[in-house]
């Protein structure tokens, strides 16, 4: 998992109350429940947390859930890009990235080389405005080791910073940028918003991420002026969650964190809401947009402020749903989108809330704006009902408890607590403040903080379509970055730092010893199937009182008519808009007063429907869904709705230049002819042809309980399962469902490189590759494990470790070994600085070379420790319930799989290993697929030495 500098905003709905639900679900002459219906409190749910200070200031939050042999930890120091100076703006983010990589008794390779060691989750971090998070979730005999690691990254960490690691670490953090910023659709949208809303020198007027003329300019000394500054414990807020033994917890943390000396006294920011005199607006044309994007944002209140309640509420009533507002007039009304969000960026010191639209093709934004102004005086003259209050409530209460399915989730939410709201216990607070919003107050923030108040407006459409912006717009101060070779400082990042070490009480270079070693046990999985053909699969789990499912029907892409590719995805895209009996408002009114998720989607080999519900309303829910699939209303105007949006869809991947990379690799992989060369949307002349008959007839003739199939995981048993389908059994006809059967492509006879022109793309993405065996392959499985030391271990892989660790050409790298019942894929993907790409090449040919043969006794080892130790791991979520459930429902593996796999893994040698790579690897007949910026790059890529690249063009021929 790759670090990301996203805001650490986790959300918190609700922690010991749990929110609001119906008393009744009866229908009314309208189809919707009982306006009677109430909101109710209903029993409480206590998350218990022990909460201490050492006398150096570090606070310690502990709690305890027995559910699996695991435990998070999280370190979590308030400091984000909030403490920055201007000039040095980064910093926050670069520290992230820092303390993972040595401390003077980790050594080398940090937590990053013991997470492989200990079976973890991966250290992992994010940064925010304010805060910035290091975490991970570890076997529990694993605890005392990461005690030791995370006290070293706070006491005797910065001695191992030097020069080199400090240029390395900048190109990875420049890279990251590139990726997530420079090189994407709208990537540069946030930073117009943010210097515009907030005055010269609010720490809010600058990105996390910073400048990458900011990061080039920061020297070590700026560097441990800052982790001097901030990473001190008085300022710093460890968390730890899981199957622990409290005493001995504490004693660990007291002896390995005691003895680091507190920092200066901090204090707090405080609150600097920003404030506009006036509208202002800023356009900007985007190089890889292909539609126009609006964007309106207001400013609001900080988090946790009294007000900052009423405007979640807002905000989700506006925007989301058939009833809202927003969507009913400019999805519904004036077709202008398919794709709107209304969403709050709630921070320490301010806030603000950001409408945004992305209209279809050409539409002039003007147009976007009036229909907003109509959604808001739609608003200002029907209010929020009793009713919709309710509904929003009932789902914040499900999202709570789906926050709470991990330990990692729990420990995050008292932390949030702890550092934002002045201690873990305003959970409590927290409760009232949402339980005691009302209909008056959704109104008044409204009337406070949008109705006819000044907001930044931006306006980003594709080049040649600067008409389109909103009317009285400037252009935007965007900086883009040149592609230059050899602009970069070059560095040795394997020259060893040389210092004194930090003295300490007991030797710290001595790592602990694991405690009483973890039996796994996987869950029970119960399996059946009912008379008309459905087949049913589950694991029975009361941790939380949450249902998660989904309903597969086999075939999907696979059973697209000739010539109307998309027309599984269309399906899938109309069947939960209403039913026979209700109208899409009404069926969506249901499902959200259950405080229920509800979704359909395709993919090439099925059409599935998942939802996640509170266990008391699974039957409620499982009877909407029944009557979706018996009564489908077939929508006229969703279906045109749906069709608009997903051409939107197919033209926005054109604008993506990751999006483009897997749809070229797909088409070159399986040829012209393979089902699995198109994508699941479909093409847009497909598309604009389809008619509703024809997603009539897919129905008709595809969807049959005889290929269907119920996954369910959570607070149910067997028997409830299978009377929640009871109608489904009984109503469903059986239908004969011939699924076609697919080859499986052979391997290219020789390496070709390919290339996709991107112009002006500040990276290449690198998409490589070649077919590998099918699930059920007797080596399928021990080809992913052999996989991890190349390039499937994160941080400890190899090519993770010389493309970024050692050469900073990219913020990732990866391969997989992926595969299901009908074909399998080895890949590597990347995406790396476009001065570089010859050079990423070649690097990444010369390990593939090198590695079958030198593999050795230590790869073996490491990938044996994770593989075996991470099982503690592997079933702590619904969700990692659900995939076991579905891989034993779908590709037919027995029950004690995992035990089978834990078995062969043990069994491994590296002559088993070296075998496995000379079996399923071929750089010399792989697909070499890059996309980047031809004018600069294309004529390089000669010098690999198989030919002159093959030009794609946008049509993938």
């Amino acid at each position: 998992m790759l670090r990301t500098f996203k805001r650490n905003r986790v959300y918190v709905a609700a922690a010991i109350v749990a929110l609001s639900t119906l008393t009744a679900s009866c229908s009314n002459n309208n189809g919707l429940p009982n306006e009677s219906a109430s909101v109710q409190q209903t029993s409480s749910f206590n998350v218990d947390y022990e909460r201490f200070e050492l006398d150096n200031g570090l606070t310690v939050v502990l709690h305890v859930d027995r559910s699996d042999p695991v435990a998070a930890v999280a370190l979590t120091a308030h400091v984000g890009s909030a403490r920055e100076k201007e000039g040095r703006t980064g910093f926050a983010h670069l520290f992230e990235h820092l303390l993972f990589l040595e401390s003077e008794n980790l050594g080398k390779g940090g937590l990053d080389k013991m997470s492989a060691r200990i079976g973890g989750s991966g250290a992992n971090g994010s940064t925010s405005r304010d805060s910035t998070n290091y975490y991970q979730t570890v076997p529990i005999d694993a605890l005392e080791k990461m005690i030791w690691a995370e006290a070293d990254k706070l006491g005797f960490f910065i001695n191992t910073v030097t020069e080199p690691v400090l240029a390395k670490e900048k190109q990875v953090v420049k890279n990251e940028k590139r990726q997530g910023v420079d090189n994407r659709p709208y990537g540069h949208n946030q930073y117009v918003i943010d210097k515009n809303l907030y005055p010269e020198g609010h720490p809010y007027s600058w990105q996390v991420i910073g400048s990458l003329e900011d990061l080039q300019n920061a020297t070590l000394a700026d560097v441990k002026e800052f982790f001097n500054t901030w990473y001190v414990p008085n300022n710093v807020v460890l968390t730890i969650a899981g199957d622990i033994d409290v005493a001995q917890t504490k004693a660990w943390v007291k002896k390995y964190f005691d003895e680091i000396p507190a920092g200066e006294q901090i204090t707090k920011l405080a609150p600097r809401p920003a404030k506009l005199d006036t509208t202002i607006k800023r356009f900007h044309v985007d190089n890889f947009a292909q539609a126009p994007l609006l964007t309106m944002v207001w400013p609001t209140v900080p988090e946790y402020h009294d007000d900052y309640y009423a405007l979640q509420v807002l905000s989700q009533f506006l925007s989301q749903g058939k009833n809202a507002p927003l969507n009913k007039v400019l999805i519904d009304e004036k077709k202008l989108t398919s794709n709107l969000y209304f969403y709050g960026y709630d921070s320490e010191i301010a806030g603000q809330l950001q409408l945004q639209v992305m209209a279809f093709n050409g539409v002039d934004l003007n147009t976007v704006a009036e229909g907003i102004d109509e959604a808001f005086a739609l608003f200002e003259k029907e209010g929020i009902s009793k009713d919709d209050l309710a509904r929003i409530k009932a789902g914040q209460e499900t999202e709570f408890y789906q926050g709470l399915s991990s330990v990692l989730g729990k420990g995050f939410q008292l932390a949030q607590y702890e550092i934002f709201a002045g201690g873990a216990e305003f959970i409590s607070k927290d409760v009232q403040k949402i339980l005691g919003v009302t209909q008056k107050d959704v109104m008044r923030v409204y009337n406070t903080y949008i109705k006819d108040q000044p907001f930044v407006a931006t306006s980003f459409v594709p080049k040649g379509e600067q008409e389109l912006v909103l009317s009285g717009s400037t252009k935007a101060k965007v900086v883009e970055e040149e592609i230059v070779e050899g602009a970069e400082e070059s560095f040795d990042a394997s020259i060893a730092a040389q210092y004194e070490r930090t003295p300490s009480s007991f030797d710290r270079t001595i790592e602990p010893e694991y405690g009483e070693s973890i039996q796994i046990t996987p869950p029970e999985v119960w399996q059946s199937a009912l008379s008309s053909g459905i087949k049913i699969a589950g694991i029975s789990n009361d941790e939380v009182p949450l249902v998660a499912f989904e309903l597969k029907l086999d075939g999907g892409m696979l059973l697209d008519p000739a010539n109307k590719t998309g027309a599984a995805n269309l399906l899938a895209a109309i069947l939960l808009k209403g039913t026979a009996n209700k109208t899409p408002e009404q069926f969506e009114q249901h499902v959200e007063l259950l405080g229920a998720s509800l979704d359909a989607n395709a993919s090439e080999t099925a059409i599935v429907i998942s939802g996640t519900v509170l266990s008391k309303h699974y039957n409620e829910l499982m009877t909407l869904v029944s009557e979706a699939i018996l009564f489908p209303r077939f929508d006229e105007e969703e279906f045109s709705l749906a069709k608009n949006d997903i051409i939107n869809q197919i033209e926005q991947i054109k604008a993506n230049p990751n999006a483009i990379a897997s749809v070229e690799f797909k088409a070159l992989l399986y040829g012209q002819d393979h089902p699995f060369a198109q994508t699941v949307l479909g093409d847009k002349n497909s598309v604009s042809a389809m008619s509703l008959t024809d997603i009539k007839t897919y129905f008709k003739e595809n969807a049959s309980p005889t290929v269907a199939k119920l996954h369910v995981v959570g607070d149910i048993q067997q028997s409830g399962v299978k009377q929640s389908l009871a109608r489904l059994n009984e109503s469903w006809k059986p239908k004969n469902v011939q699924l076609p059967v697919v080859t499986e492509p052979a391997l290219p006879k020789a390496a070709t490189l390919f290339f996709y022109d991107v112009p002006d793309a500040k990276q290449s993405v690198l998409y490589f590759g070649h077919v590998a065996p099918n699930v059920n392959h007797e080596d399928a499985y021990k080809a992913s494990v052999m996989n991890y030391r190349l390039g499937g271990g994160g941080f400890a892989s190899q090519l993770m470790q010389e493309l970024r660790e050692n050469k900073g050409y990219t913020y990732g790298i990866r391969s997989s070994v992926s595969s299901d019942q009908y074909t399998g894929e080895f890949t590597i993907r990347s995406s790396v600085r476009s001065n570089v790409t010859l050079e990423a090449i070649q690097d990444i040919r010369e390990i593939l070379a090198s590695f079958g043969t030198g593999y050795t006794n230590e790869d073996l080892a490491v990938t044996k420790g994770f593989t075996l130790k991470s099982g503690a791991r592997a079933f702590e979520t619904l969700s990692a319930k659900l995939n076991m459930v579905s891989e034993i429902s779908d590709y037919g593996f027995p029950h004690d799989y995992v035990l089978q796999q834990e078995a062969q893994v043990k069994a491994l040698t590296v002559d088993d290993m070296k075998r496995l790579f000379d079996a399923y690897v071929h750089p010399d007949k792989m697909i070499y697929l890059v996309v980047g910026d031809k004018a600069t790059q294309f004529k390089r890529l000669e010098a690999l030495g198989l030919g002159t690249p093959v030009l794609l063009t946008p049509s993938g021929s």
